[in-house]
């Protein structure tokens, strides 16, 4: 969950490279914040310096820390301890030698801390993560800071990526289990982040690190061993292509209204390229006696739309299961099994330990990720990349809508019919870039203005709108912080309907589909117990309060709905003064259980 982020090199502004890099990484945790810099020069006695501070970066920096060619640095999404500027990352030993970042949970630090306190040790931390950096202080005191690293990571029980730096040597350290870590190659300088996109400004020459590797890195060398058998192991780099400039908010005020104008392109691109990557799914799914589309969030409602578009599309059914329950149902998966897991950060723990155990079982693992390397990626037999680019908002648009695009041709590509994919993924590109006219924008904001004081909203749809109404929901609360629910319409008699009264906002989706009929039906129930009816559909009706046209787009329409709805959260969010890109006790890449 947390932000990570290391420099080692000729330049001696480490800190603010560090810095610089932690601001692109804030979307990983922005609870609290910390830069340590090792001023290892020749003018001044080489000493750690630290600078921490509590919530969001904003407008600070970190002018006050000396030059230095050695810095680390971390963001905060908290797990032990509550936010404070002692719970913040870096943690010293008592000698003030070493400095640790940390993200993950360490599982057995109870025990440990115990044992250090009784030798002598002083915590000034409630967090397990300085446990670290005195397991650290008295291992060096044989070992090399690499080595004993290795030895500490051993003691450890938990899923974690370490990072440590010393005053005494010239070296980043770092470690990693789960809690994914990846280094980036420069000129007579490297880098180290828990997240690719934030290196790319600096090089796009990468190595993400295994399961259980210990890097030593150096300004002019790297190396790489495991840290079970301690053997050495051969450093196979890779380009990454996406560009820098894409990880900016060029002209816009927030990364989620960015995010959101990239999606016509972006499913564009999608209707061109993804027809290869479409057919070889299909294969795999008519090869297997049973496919799981598996997801969590956001993405596990592309994957329950995909159940839908399966069925509808193609006459196939699909089984759909939220990635953190579904290792507890997957005995009866064998060899014949496809398994696809969903992701856009490719590191979601619920997601990596669900598939690691259908490999037990020796299912075949075909997933739709957004970030190449990353430990799905890794893991995986078949990975199809959805192309979304860098999604740096915490709460996901385009890495969304790029999931469904991908799954319509797929569903296309199994009924032989991979065009009509393509083409109404084209009226879908363009029934998003009719929502984001100036008039469109208009409605949604004077939409907003009309319900942000609202206590819940509902959203709810049938079909394919199902999967929509809860998306939109998600959004919704996400960044709003408004209550809202994502119901199936056809369950609203079944007690939902105890919740509506006088002005209580409702938006149905009407697409223009076989569940019309029924979908309007709902929303004449909620109408007439007093709700404010929003209809999110291509035509008109009385019924309606309030309407958002949405261009129909046949099978795909389920997208330009799920904008019109991240368009409406964005413009409640700002009203309220909110910042969408980064909503209270939320991250964006969950790498803890």
């Amino acid at each position: 969950m947390c932000g990570i982020f290391g420099y080692i090199g000729n330049r001696t502004n480490a800190a603010q490279i560090v810095f610089s890099g932690l601001k692109d990484l804030e979307y990983r945790g922005y609870d609290s914040w910390g830069v340590v810099v090792n001023s290892f020069n020749k003018n001044i006695v080489s000493k750690l310096f630290v600078k921490k501070r509590v919530g969001k970066i904003g407008e600070a920096n970190v002018d006050t820390l000396p030059s230095g060619s050695i810095a680390i640095g971390h963001t905060r999404w908290a797990t032990h301890g509550g936010i404070t500027k002692l719970n913040a990352h870096p943690h010293l030993d008592c000698q003030n030698n070493i400095a640790v970042i940390h993200n993950g949970i360490f599982e057995n630090y109870e025990s440990i801390k115990n044992g250090l306190i009784k030798a002598g040790h002083k915590f000034v931390s409630e967090t397990d993560s300085e446990v670290i950096s005195h397991m650290l202080e008295v291992l060096t005191r044989q070992y090399s800071l690499s080595y004993s690293l290795k030895i500490a990571f051993a003691k450890m029980e938990g899923l974690n990526a370490i990072v440590a730096i010393s005053r005494k040597c010239k070296e980043i350290v770092a470690v990693r289990n789960g809690s994914p870590l990846v280094i980036g190659f420069g000129e007579k300088e490297n880098y180290l982040a828990s997240d690719v996109s934030s290196i790319l400004p600096f090089t796009n020459k990468v190595y993400f690190l295994e399961e259980n590797d210990v890097a030593s890195i150096m300004d002019k060398k790297i190396n790489i061993f495991s840290a079970t058998s301690g053997r050495k192991k051969k450093i196979k780099t890779q380009n990454i292509h996406w560009k820098g400039s894409e990880t900016g908010k060029g002209n816009f005020e927030n990364y989620m209204l960015k995010e959101i104008y990239e999606q016509p392109k972006i499913i564009s691109e999608i209707a061109r390229t993804g027809v290869k990557p479409a057919k070889l799914n299909a294969n795999l799914i008519k090869s297997a006696r049973g496919s799981y589309l598996v997801g969590c969030g956001t993405a596990s409602y592309a994957c329950l739309a995909g159940q839908y578009l399966f069925s509808k599309i193609a006459g196939y059914h699909i089984n759909f299961a939220i990635g953190s329950e579904f290792g507890y149902h997957l005995d009866f998966l064998n060899n014949e099994s496809l398994v696809i897991p969903v992701s856009q950060s490719g590191e979601t723990m619920d997601i990596l330990e669900s598939v690691k155990k259908a490999k037990e079982k020796n299912a075949r693992i075909s997933c739709l990720v957004n970030v190449i390397g990353s430990s799905l990626f890794r893991i995986s037999d078949y990975q199809t990349l959805i192309g979304a680019g860098p999604e740096k908002a915490v709460a996901s648009s385009k890495a969304l809508t790029a999931m469904i695009s991908h799954l319509i041709l797929t569903a296309c590509a199994l009924n032989g019919n991979i065009k009509t994919g393509q083409k109404i993924l084209k009226s879908a590109s363009k029934s998003v870039n009719n929502l984001l006219s100036k008039e469109s924008i208009k409605s949604l904001r004077i939409l907003a203005n009309i319900i942000h004081k609202s206590n819940d909203i509902y959203v709810i749809g049938r079909g394919l709108s199902y999967p929509a109404a809860l998306e939109g929901a998600l959004k919704i609360k996400e960044i709003s912080y408004i209550h809202a629910e994502g119901l199936a319409a056809g369950e609203l008699k079944h007690g939902p309907l105890a919740l509506i009264e006088k002005g209580t906002p409702s938006i149905a989706f009407l697409p223009n589909d076989e569940t019309y009929g029924a979908n309007l039906a709902g929303a004449m129930e909620m109408k007439a117990r007093g709700g404010y009816i929003i209809g999110i559909s291509f035509k008109d009706h009385e019924v309606f309060d309030y309407f958002i046209k949405v261009r129909d787009a046949k099978e795909a329409s389920i997208i330009p709905n799920i904008v019109a709805v991240q368009l409406l959260a964005y413009f409640l969010a700002t009203k309220k003064g909110l910042d969408p890109d980064k909503p209270r006790n939320l991250a964006k890449s969950v790498t803890v259980k």
